[in-house]
């Protein structure tokens, strides 16, 4: 016997995280149930329930929805919080994933730690997310569509009505007398998502009554395979992983199996926090980086990103400019000096320098002499022979005395006289790049 919408929701409810509670809240049916369900349950009130309603600002009504919200909040005795956003229109991936965007990277600035946020998606929702990433060429990680639980921020999303059709959504809403606002845009055939909602699926389930269903379970199972190849690619990544997590060896990749290197390479960038791959990313990378000679510096770019090869490197971080040629500053070493770019410098452990010392980017020729060593080295090969990348050396600066006198090449290389002072004091120089 099935259970009545009536049941089956709070059912679906039932194992509440134990977790600060919020609900995203649009105002359209589905989030009007799922705010409904949890709104009469005491435990979800016990956890601090609130609503978040996120104004995207691209409809003439969007003020009046922001409103409705707060009214349907207010009888609930729930607080609610708006969030207005800026939903980019040229971005090249079209209204409906722009809008998605900026809704996430709302939710991710804003969640509290450790605090759940409760999502409406339902069956219906991840069948239509399935067929528009097969339509994508998406593979395993992608075609697990929606997960009940993922990461987001300090806090966490939860999809808890994923396994309900939305016909038993909307059998609740009927049931308790709900009121909802109706988006228009929801019907606009333009739209991807909508083209599938309003007439593929339905034809599909002219053929196959259970077509949501089958999408929706077949999404589970690649869920299940992903995380299988999860767990693979973590121990992949740790072969080829060096101590500095923005460095993996190009020779330990060479020894993976493509598919697993593939793999590997777009779990590393994620893990950076850096754009992922676009889809020419990875043969790009398997095609000019991995085989480059150890000199030849070969890169790839996008997005803001770069990743480089060197010796037997690869190299990902977000591209940054290198100092300014001609920049020079005093510093005195009492508050930390902000470098060009973003970089700081910051003395710890000493009030400042005996007297103020000139910071300065590269000129290329200086030499430095070294703790321990008779004669002074040049700094670009004592650079090299720690293993320090070309491009970081270009944003490496510098810490000299009146005379010229190089003391400190970021917080790579110490002078005998830094060093020594450093050493007097218990005080440590800190670069941050």
């Amino acid at each position: 016997m099935h259970a009545s919408p009536a049941e089956a929701i709070p059912a679906a409810l039932a194992a509440l995280p134990a977790a600060p509670l919020c609900v995203g809240y649009s105002g359209g049916l589905d989030s009007s149930v799922l705010l409904h369900a949890l709104a009469a349950s005491p435990a979800a009130r016990e956890r601090g329930l609130r609503a978040w309603h996120v104004h995207h600002g691209l409809h003439p009504d969007a003020d009046a929805w922001a409103a409705h919200c707060a009214q349907v909040c207010a009888g609930y005795g729930l607080e609610l919080t708006v969030s207005r956003v800026s939903v980019a229109r040229d971005g090249g991936d079209g209204p409906e994933a722009a809008a998605r965007a900026a809704r996430h990277a709302a939710f991710a600035a804003g969640l509290g730690a450790g605090e759940a946020l409760a999502l409406a998606h339902h069956r219906d929702d991840q069948a239509e997310t399935l067929l528009l990433r097969l339509l994508r060429g998406s593979g395993p990680d992608g075609l697990a569509a929606m997960r009940e639980w993922r990461d987001c921020g300090r806090g966490r999303l939860w999809r808890p009505l994923l396994a309900l059709p939305r016909a038993a959504l909307e059998a609740y809403a009927r049931e308790h007398a709900l009121r909802w606002i109706d988006d228009p845009g929801n019907d606009e055939e333009r739209y991807d998502r909508n083209f599938l909602r309003h007439r593929a699926l339905p034809l599909l389930r002219e053929r196959w009554p259970q077509a949501s269903a089958a999408l929706a379970q077949s999404a589970r199972l690649q869920e299940e395979a992903a995380g299988l190849l999860d767990s693979e690619d973590a121990a992949a990544l740790a072969q080829v992983r060096s101590l500095d997590p923005q460095a993996l060896s190009r020779s330990g990749l060479r020894a993976l199996a493509p598919a697993r290197r593939a793999r590997v390479l777009r779990r590393w960038i994620a893990a950076l926090a850096l754009p992922p791959l676009p889809a020419q990313g990875v043969a790009r990378i398997e095609r000019e980086l991995l085989p480059a000679r150890a000199d030849a510096q070969a890169q790839f770019a996008w997005n803001g990103a770069l990743v480089r090869a060197w010796r037997d490197v690869l190299y990902a971080q977000h591209l940054r400019p290198p100092l300014p040629h001609n920049w020079r500053a005093g510093w005195d070493g009492r508050a930390p000096l902000t470098l060009p770019g973003g970089g700081r410098w910051r003395l710890d452990g000493a009030a400042g320098f005996d007297s103020p010392l000139i910071a300065h980017a590269r000129a290329g020729g200086e030499r430095i002499a070294l703790p321990g060593r008779a004669h002074r080295h040049s700094l670009k090969h004592a650079l090299q022979a720690l293993g320090v990348p070309p491009w970081e050396r270009e944003r490496l600066p510098l810490l000299a005395d009146a005379d010229g006198e190089v003391w400190a090449a970021g917080d790579l290389l110490y002078s005998a006289r830094m060093d020594a002072w450093l050493r007097e004091r218990g005080a440590r120089l800190e670069w941050v790049a």
